[in-house]
């Protein structure tokens, strides 16, 4: 009698794949301004002075241009914390002005965690845009119907 197989077949990417998946999930887009303030001398302000690198990659920044990210980085032994003010319409569906992470005992993962779960769910829904078709655009779609064409007579 043999044992059945239970488990992955593969080992998991660990915590840098897991990072990065996160991060591509990240939406800004309902966030106005967001404030990092920790203690450099603490001791557990890593992973929040990681977090504060991973906002300012160009992918998470591409996400709301407008939004501001501002560190304020204090000596007087206060615990670190995240704070993101929402824009209006977020406001209105989550029923706050902003939303507070104290990172103190948190790791990055959970911290990006946290983002995907309660800040990128406030984005408001992408508007469709129409695209605004060219010349040689609507030739090829209409097979180049509507166009001169010359008739030669003999």
């Amino acid at each position: 009698m043999s044992i059945p197989f239970s488990g992955t077949l593969r080992r998991s990417g660990g915590i840098v794949s897991a990072i990065g998946k996160q991060l591509k999930s990240v939406n800004l887009k309902g966030v106005k301004r967001i404030t990092v303030q920790f203690d450099p001398f603490a001791e557990n302000v890593k992973a929040t002075r990681e977090f504060l690198f991973l906002l300012s990659t160009p992918k998470v920044s591409q996400s709301n241009p407008k939004c501001i990210v501002k560190p304020d980085i204090v000596c007087d032994r206060s615990p670190a914390f995240i704070k993101f003010s929402l824009i209006d319409s977020a406001q209105e569906q989550a029923k706050v002005k902003e939303i507070r992470f104290n990172s103190d005992n948190l790791n990055t993962l959970e911290l990006l965690q946290l983002l995907n779960k309660h800040v990128s769910t406030l984005a408001p829904p992408e508007e469709i845009v129409k695209k605004v078709l060219t010349k040689a655009e609507k030739q090829k779609l209409g097979s180049g119907a509507g166009g001169k064409k010359a008739i030669k007579k003999k």
